[in-house]
């Protein structure tokens, strides 16, 4: 977005959309264990990657029909706010703390004030989806509430 890059990087998902024949785990035993996974603290990308290398899932859309944070809204334990606008909050809070000991950092304050138009952006689309409250708006005061 801040960047004058134009790469062509994208998920290579297989054509068929039907689980593999090896794949011996019913629908019902993975959604119990993505709900295990995210009471234990993981985010719906860290649960996704838990079950590709260790368990050999490869996609959960294709084993359930649902990605895994519709699994997670249905179960009631889907995240307060989505976790790219979660990632930016904290990247933003943890650049802001570097520059309150490194105050002579230009750059850093520039990237601080990419991040944070990111953040806005973000969080505005978030609102018109109705995926964040109305009244949600970021402010650096109180960004690290949000983390927290």
């Amino acid at each position: 977005m801040h960047s004058f890059g134009k790469g062509i990087s994208a998920p290579a998902l297989p054509y068929r959309r039907t689980p593999p024949t090896w794949l011996k785990t019913t629908p019902e035993e993975l959604v119990e264990h993505i709900c295990k996974l995210a009471r234990k603290g993981l985010t719906p990308s860290q649960i996704g990657v838990t079950l590709r290398d260790s368990h050999g899932i490869p996609q959960v859309k294709f084993v359930t029909g649902n990605k895994i944070l519709r699994v997670l809204k249905t179960e009631g334990l889907a995240p307060s706010i989505p976790e790219d606008l979660f990632h930016l909050i904290k990247k933003a809070i943890a650049l802001r703390k570097h520059l309150e000991v490194n105050r002579k950092d230009k750059d850093g304050k520039y990237h601080l004030i990419l991040i944070e138009s990111r953040i806005h952006r973000l969080a505005r689309y978030y609102r018109l989806k109705q995926q964040l409250a109305p009244t949600f708006k970021y402010e650096a005061a109180t960004a690290s509430t949000l983390v927290a």
